[in-house]
């Protein structure tokens, strides 16, 4: 009897498919049922071929032999997950296998991953496509009723390989050419460079920025505060310090005339729903987490609880078609915190506006929302809550209707200085009920505002005035402050720059910020995002065409069209070839020079040249100057142990029995007095298996030697 192969990107999901289609016998990497196969992927089993793949000459990183533009690329299995590419090259093979359905991610990343596998299997048979906005039971029933034909995502395939062919031909041409000719562990890439150039340039901006001491007046009235304001401009601040001591002396002991009153109704709209950038912008503000570590929550509630749709989307509207599921999802919702909101909207008939629902504005994937899956909160960890909490909360909010309010502004003569107050009426607290009281503010925009002086009493209650009443004035006083520089980037910030001028894409974005991280490039602290000298010094030596974000902008569009059947794969790959030919030259060219300003006095073990000191993901490490050596050893890492003193997060340095903890208030313990101690609080007993994952972890973050990794090796585990 022939069988139909179902391909997806992971084993978790492949045993999901696999249970919904009956297929319940274990076989190779795979599960047999009577009409269907399912097997997976491991993320891509299949890539380019490095360098060194065409040619004996590229084995050796000599910049003569750039530009390398090999005309046909190769695709080679990955080392690491190659058992399984034979499990599924061998289930390709079967001859009672016709068909196949591509059951991967459903984006442009996802039919990559399954177009690669197929190309390099020499698969010839008929293809349909699976395309599903969430994991749930309903979702995949309905999806493998309704299976698209596979040649009707031909030009999404033609768009992914294009997009891996240019950062091949950029990204490894351009490396190699700056790490030769600086001797220098140097890397760049058409959304990493731009990206790391935006925090590069804020970090000069700040350098440059000179700071001016202004004055604002303020005065109180009977209960409320006022705000002087230039009649001239308006604006609120002086720059004359003499100017403010006159206008105080002009101003106490006077009263005002009350000489406006104007009130306002106003209405402010739901927010739009989530996309994946959204939401990590939110995650990262309210709760300091990571782009990565937002997008591995969210796969983790797509594809195990299937309680929130396909989370790599850049839109913020539904499609049409998702209208007539409202009202289950909003059932499946209706629990714990969320249970008196989601029974009002219910009980109320929805009316989807446009700004909710529009098929125009949805590409491959429509906003995030829950799915129609009943979810147990309790099973939840704080992490996957928080986020869950998040999408739950935007969803109510954006089937509430509007927030409406009343602003009453007043001025007031005072000497022939025009002061002004303001006050807010709640009428109707509409979409706001979602958030309970909580944030609901999206974070300012830093590239506005920068310099602008506001003053914080928007909301203040106004008692009842009327026009031409006459107000005693109690008290004036100014107010000194300085100008602001602007604002180091978050996570949450930089993601917007990107966002804006298209740098990456929302599947990949968190992916570009980590890999500037762990180059080094970058580092955080606190919240903000530092650049390195060796990400200052990369901006200066690399060719100028390469850090405009309008450049990758180009190429996405064009991506797109490519996407859409519009545009011809051979034009875009042309012209990247090209490019990639004369940045080379750009660099070659180049008079400048390359310092390691983070030099120490250690030798490599395995070289004999100065190691380097740099901060890792985890903690400090020192690593090998030499590209070739690539020793690391770790110095100290961040540890979840907290100080006694002041319960911040402690370091541990050192090796051997000199292994300490330290903290940024002074206190230091050793490793064992601290194992004693914990093991005498009766807190000591550290799970084995959760000490186990984390060296696991630790080694495929970190592949070297940490002292928190030997430590914990060496603690006597209780189990």
């Amino acid at each position: 009897m022939k069988k139909i192969l179902v391909l997806a990107e992971k084993p978790s999901v492949g045993r999901e498919i696999a249970r919904v289609l009956g297929c319940n016998q274990k076989g190779n990497g795979c599960f047999i049922g009577s009409q269907y196969i399912v097997t997976w992927a491991l993320g891509h089993l299949v890539t380019l071929a490095d360098p060194e793949a065409y040619g004996d000459r590229y084995k050796s990183w000599r910049i003569e032999d750039l530009p390398m533009l090999p005309a046909k690329m190769e695709l080679v299995v990955i080392k690491e997950t190659s058992k399984q590419y034979s499990a599924v090259k061998q289930l390709l093979r079967q001859t009672d296998i016709d068909e196949l359905v591509i059951a991967t991610d459903a984006g442009r990343e996802g039919e990559l991953v399954a177009r690669w596998i197929l190309q390099k299997a020499g698969w010839h048979k008929p293809i349909k496509r699976l395309w599903i906005s969430s994991q749930t039971d309903k979702a995949i029933k309905e999806g493998f009723k309704n299976l698209k034909p596979g040649q009707n995502y031909e030009n999404l395939y033609a768009a992914a390989e294009c997009r891996a062919h240019a950062d091949w031909y950029v990204g490894i041409n351009v490396t190699r050419a700056l790490t030769c000719k600086y001797n220098a562990q140097l890397s760049a890439g058409r959304v990493q460079t731009p990206t790391l150039a935006l925090v590069v340039e804020r970090e000069n901006e700040i350098k440059r920025f000179a700071p001016k001491e202004y004055w604002t007046i303020q005065a109180f009235a009977q209960g409320f505060f006022l705000h002087w304001q230039d009649k001239n401009n308006g604006q609120t601040r002086l720059f004359d310090a003499h100017k403010a001591e006159s206008l105080l002396v002009k101003l106490r002991g006077q009263s005002g005339l009350i000489t406006d009153i104007k009130k306002e109704g106003k209405k402010e709209l739901p927010p739009l729903a989530y996309d994946l950038t959204e939401l990590q912008r939110d995650a990262n503000r309210k709760y300091g987490y990571s782009a990565k570590k937002t997008s591995s929550i969210m796969q983790q509630l797509y594809e195990h609880y299937k309680i929130v749709t396909y989370p790599r989307t850049d839109s913020r509207y539904l499609t049409e078609d998702i209208v007539p599921t409202l009202p289950e999802r909003l059932k499946a919702v209706e629990i714990g915190p969320y249970a008196k909101l989601a029974r009002t909207i219910l009980h109320t008939k929805i009316m989807p506006t446009k700004r909710l629902v529009d098929n125009a504005k949805v590409s491959d994937h429509h906003a995030i929302i829950p799915t129609e899956e009943y979810v147990n909160l309790a099973k939840l960890s704080q992490d996957e809550y928080r986020i869950y909490d998040l999408i739950v909360r935007r969803f109510l909010a954006v089937l509430s209707p509007a927030f409406e309010y009343e602003q009453t502004t007043v001025k007031v003569d005072i000497q022939g200085e025009i002061f002004t107050a303001k006050g807010k009426i709640v009428k109707h607290k509409g979409w706001r009920s979602a958030y309970d009281g909580r944030d609901t503010e999206v974070e300012e925009d830093e590239h506005e505002k920068e310099y602008e002086y506001e003053y914080n009493d928007k909301e203040q209650s106004l008692p009842d005035l009327k026009v031409k009443d006459k107000i005693n004035i109690l008290s004036v006083k100014s107010i000194t402050g300085q100008t602001k520089p602007p604002k180091r980037y978050t996570e949450a910030a930089l993601l917007s720059a990107m966002e804006g001028p298209g740098l990456g894409t929302p599947a990949t974005r968190a992916d570009i910020i980590e890999k500037l991280f762990n180059s080094f490039y970058m580092e955080r602290r606190g919240k903000e995002i530092v650049p390195t000298s060796k990400g200052v010094q990369l901006i200066d030596l690399v060719p100028s065409e390469l850090k405009s974000p309008e450049l990758t902008a180009k190429w996405e569009l064009e991506l797109s069209e490519i996407s859409k059947g519009r545009e011809k794969r051979q034009n875009f790959i042309h012209g990247i070839t090209g490019y990639a030919g004369h940045l080379v030259s750009e660099v070659i060219a180049s008079s400048q020079t390359f310092n390691h300003d983070n030099l120490t006095r250690t030798k490599c073990p395995n070289c004999g040249k100065y190691l380097l000191q740099v901060k890792g993901k985890h903690g400090e490490m020192l690593v090998c100057q030499d590209r070739e050596c690539g020793y690391r050893h770790g110095i100290s890492v961040h540890s979840n142990a907290r100080c006694p003193q002041c319960h911040k997060k402690m370091e541990l340095r050192g090796e051997g029995e000199q292994r300490i903890f330290t903290c940024t208030c002074g206190y230091r313990e050793r490793l064992s007095a601290f194992a004693q101690r914990r093991e005498q609080e009766g807190t000591g007993k550290v799970n084995k298996k959760e000490v186990q994952k984390y060296m696991q972890n630790q080694k495929k973050d970190i592949p070297i030697n940490t002292a928190f990794a030997d430590a914990l090796a060496k603690l006597n585990l209780k189990k």
